[in-house]
């Protein structure tokens, strides 16, 4: 019996804290286990279910469970061999994720020290007996940090916020020290699978080359080079398939022992691009590689699933200046299409990552591709996802920018550490490699940032890491080539990582920093901005889990439960200013709640739609993405996040769906002014004349490689009387650019006018995009009843106004997916909402801006 075996360790795990007056020997014999709730596993999962430990989402129940990150743990479980698995010569343990400081027994004998939670270890075994006990003995993780901290010397690493500098000692996500969105929750645990295999040989290490080599022509090439592991004497063959994703053969070759490797060149057409959603189908091969004995009969096989498609992070000289200045461009060119990515920043979506399954991580990808982003980025302070989430991806047509895990610190160099950091880079590139939507791998989240910020470059030991050991990791082990980025941000002469001509680019100068009116976006841009954003208050159904049946005295936004679930720095004051300068101030929660989301909806979308207007075409391509932080949560709270830990969509999530549209419009109304002022350019200017208008500039972009030919319509409504007026005008959308439309005087009274602007297909009539823009400060505005008429039938909501209605917002308390929220309804236009899955239209509220509190539908 030669087949090899490859068994998941899922059964027969128990738990318990150890005993320190006990030797690891005598802990295994001793009482106390726990059977565990479910593997892979992590303590606070098992112990949550165990009703040991309050909730730490719910309350401040997290300050209660802080114990369990000082103290160890230990796992075991019992395996044992299938009679006839003896005549196989090999036999080893795979451990695909141990976190993280985790000494490993084998029937009473060690056989690994981990202390890196990114690394996978494989270890060969001598089994000797039928019944076999494996041990792992978890020691804190936050020990260790102090521990190499006094042996190496604090360093700085973020801010109170972001974490106890220790961190940056251990290789362990993060985040778990906590973050400005996230809790101090120290978990451990084998949280990915354990697996035990037993062969004579098997496959090791498949590295597929998928490469266009001619993207004029979709011309492509395949190469698989296999390693084979065991007795290299025993006659073997090994059969390499290509099938498509309905398992028809494409190609099919059989090697011979001395051979490990195909080269298969397909002419065009032979096999089909894989393409970024928007742009292409998302073709999927799979390379199905099989181990044949001397018998011919398979003893081991492996899938890989593939997409053929090319990469290339583009700096080129621009050809004009901008608002910035020339510099160079920052942009992705996927088969020889150059293509503006909108996208979020992605954390990881629990503290306790063995909670994500896949269909929870498809939630959130599918979110974001129906969102109509095309780009995500892995921050650097959380973990390599699962294959799962990667796989997904490719799917969807979603671009992954991946961190390697590195956040916002003064990070070691010594040998040790770097070796560590070597290992773990190579496992995770190895690993992640084939999937076609890895376009980018990055060196840090921030650390260049921080340096210069605390004017420390003379000590940044962590440069090797990120300008040797990871670069020549990344391009010794892809082919074709994957863009590398020494860090996010980085750009600019002596690592100006502010530089918005060079590189990339985090704006924090609106929520932080300088803290400016986010009506200044347009001004504060670059050649990809990686980071920016605005925070919320979650859904009132997302506040009512933390608030736990609190008391009636503690539900307002200043409360002592409300601050324990808001992690941003100064954010009192931050929201005081945004939210002060923009709308009315309130004590009730939920209105205060429902303006916070309005303020991020507006802000966030002003940046969009004015950075996307800097996607111009060759030689313009002044910005070339834009990344929201950030798409996700991972517990319920007050954050930057788009859609909360719930999945439920916060109105901003809509606004930017609308401004990544294939076509959408943008709209900057600038007041003339009459006298210097630091107040808003978009705001109403109380200078010596009332009479002050105001300009109207308007542009449009089309994803498309194909121009198209509109109409643009605009509708004014004068919101204090019964004036209106409508105008049109022709316009030609140039393929795969933004447009700049027209510059015009806005008619009426401006700082009461709500200026809707629709673009229209000449050739079908169809609406192409929408946008409606409003005086400002929303504050000053005496909004009118709209008289909403909502009519509801099947699984669609009509909508239809009097009055313009600002950010109408539907929800239920059951799971829909609405194809669009949070709208702004002009007089005249009746809208429809595709509602997936509305059950019972008695549940369904609404609320706008001026009546926020959600009421039912008349």
């Amino acid at each position: 019996m030669l087949n090899a075996i490859h068994t998941e360790l899922k059964s027969n795990w128990s738990w318990k804290q150890r005993d320190l007056k006990l030797p690891i020997v005598g802990e295994v014999a001793t009482t106390g286990w726990r059977s565990t709730q479910a593997y892979p596993s992590e303590i606070h999962v098992e112990l949550l279910k165990n009703g040991l430990i309050p909730d730490p989402y719910r309350g401040f129940a997290e300050h209660e469970v802080q114990w369990v990150g000082e103290v160890e743990w230990l796992y075991k479980c019992t395996f044992d061999f299938k009679s006839g698995e003896g005549r196989h010569t090999q036999a080893e343990l795979e451990f695909l994720g141990l976190d993280t400081v985790c000494d490993v027994y084998l029937n009473n004998e060690i056989i690994l020290e981990s202390s890196n939670m990114f690394q996978t270890h494989v270890v060969p075994i001598l089994p000797t007996a039928s019944i076999n006990t494996l041990l792992l003995h978890f020691k804190s993780a936050k020990r260790l940090a102090k521990s190499l901290e006094e042996q190496h010397g604090k360093v700085r690493a973020g801010s109170t916020n972001l974490g106890d500098p220790s961190r940056v000692y251990v290789r362990k996500a993060q985040y778990d020290w906590r973050w400005d969105w996230g809790p101090e929750l120290m978990t451990c645990g084998p949280f990915r699978p354990i697996i035990l295999r037993r062969y004579t040989a098997r496959i090791g290490n498949v590295w597929t080359h998928a490469s266009v080599t001619d993207t004029n022509n979709a011309a492509t090439r395949l190469k698989v080079d296999v390693d084979i592991l065991g007795v290299a004497a025993l006659p073997t063959f090994i059969k390499v398939t290509l099938r498509d994703a309905k398992g028809t053969k494409i190609e099919l070759e059989e090697l011979s022992s001395k051979s490990r490797s195909v080269d298969w060149r397909f002419t065009p057409g032979q096999v089909q691009l894989w393409w970024p959603v928007g742009y292409g189908d998302q073709v999927l091969y799979r390379v199905v590689i099989e181990l044949l004995g001397p018998n011919r009969d398979v003893i081991d096989s492996k899938t890989i699933r593939v997409g053929f498609r090319s990469v290339k992070l583009i700096q080129e000289e621009l050809a004009e200046p901008d608002q910035y200045g020339t510099g160079t461009t920052f942009l992705f060119e996927i088969n020889g299409i150059r293509m503006f990515m909108g996208g979020s920043n992605w954390i990881p979506a629990d503290n306790f990552l063995t909670t994500l399954t896949p269909e929870r991580y498809r939630a959130w990808l599918t979110l974001m591709r129906d969102g109509n982003q095309n780009m995500i980025r892995l921050w650097g302070g959380g973990v390599y996802e699962p294959d799962c989430f990667y796989d997904i991806c490719d799917e969807l047509g979603i671009l992954v920018w991946q961190d390697f895990q590195f956040a916002c610190g003064v990070y070691p160099a010594y040998e040790a550490f770097v070796a560590s950091v070597r290992k773990e880079a190579t496992d995770n590139v190895k690993r992640l490699r084939h999937h076609p939507s890895i376009a980018l791998f990055c060196g840090n989240n921030e650390d260049y940032q921080m340096i210069l910020q605390w004017g420390d470059v003379k000590l940044f030991p962590a440069i090797k890491i990120y300008e040797d050991v990871l670069p020549s990791i990344v391009e010794a082990l892809c082919d074709p080539p994957i863009p590398y980025h020494r860090g996010s941000p980085y750009g600019g002469q002596g690592w100006d990582t502010a530089d918005p001509t060079v590189g990339d680019v985090h704006q924090w100068n609106i929520w932080g920093g300088k803290e400016l009116p986010y009506q200044e976006y347009d001004r504060m841009g670059g050649r990809f901005v990686s980071e920016f954003g605005m925070p919320s208050l979650p859904s009132m159904r997302t506040i009512e889990y933390w608030m736990d049946g609190a008391p009636a005295q503690e539900w307002y936004a200043q409360s002592t439960l409300m601050a324990q679930h808001c992690r941003a720095g100064s954010y009192e004051r931050r929201f005081a200013i945004a939210m002060n300068d923009n709308f009315r101030v309130t004590e009730d929660l939920e209105t205060y709640a429902f303006r916070t989301q309005v303020m991020q909806s507006e802000s966030v979308g002003f940046a969009y739609q004015s950075w996307r207007r800097g996607w111009g075409g060759r030689g313009k391509q002044y910005t070339s993405g834009v990344l929201v932080w950030q798409l996700n949560d991972c517990w319920p709270v007050t954050s930057w996040a788009i859609v909360d830990y719930f999945l439920r969509p916060k109105p901003v999530y809509y606004t930017i769906k609308r401004h990544l549209d294939t076509f959408a419009i943008g709209l900057l109304r600038t007041v003339t002014k009459n006298r210097p002022t630091d107040r808003p350019r978009q705001f109403y200017d109380f200078g010596t004349s009332r009479a002050v208008g105001a300009k109207l500039d308007i542009w449009a972009s089309n994803s498309t490689l194909k121009r198209r030919l509109a109409t643009l319509k605009l509708q004014f409504v004068d919101l204090k009387s019964n004036w209106a007026a409508t105008e049109e005008h022709k316009v030609v959308l140039l393929p795969n650019q933004t447009s700049e439309l027209i510059s015009v005087a806005c008619p009426g009274a401006h700082a009461t006018v709500v200026i809707g602007a629709r673009l229209l297909d000449d050739r079908s009539g169809k609406v192409l995009a929408r946008y409606v823009d409003w005086p400002q400060p929303y504050k000053y505005l005496a909004l009118p009843d709209p008289r909403l008429k909502v009519t509801v039938t099947e699984n669609k909501v009509e909508l239809h106004v009097e009055k313009p209605a600002k950010c109408v917002f539907l929800t239920t308390k059951s799971n829909v997916t609405w194809s669009d929220n949070a709208i702004d309804l002009m007089p005249g236009e009746k809208r429809t909402v595709e509602a997936n899955r509305l059950v019972d239209k008695n549940e369904l509220r609404v609320a706008f801006l001026g009546r926020e509190k959600a009421f039912a539908i008349p």
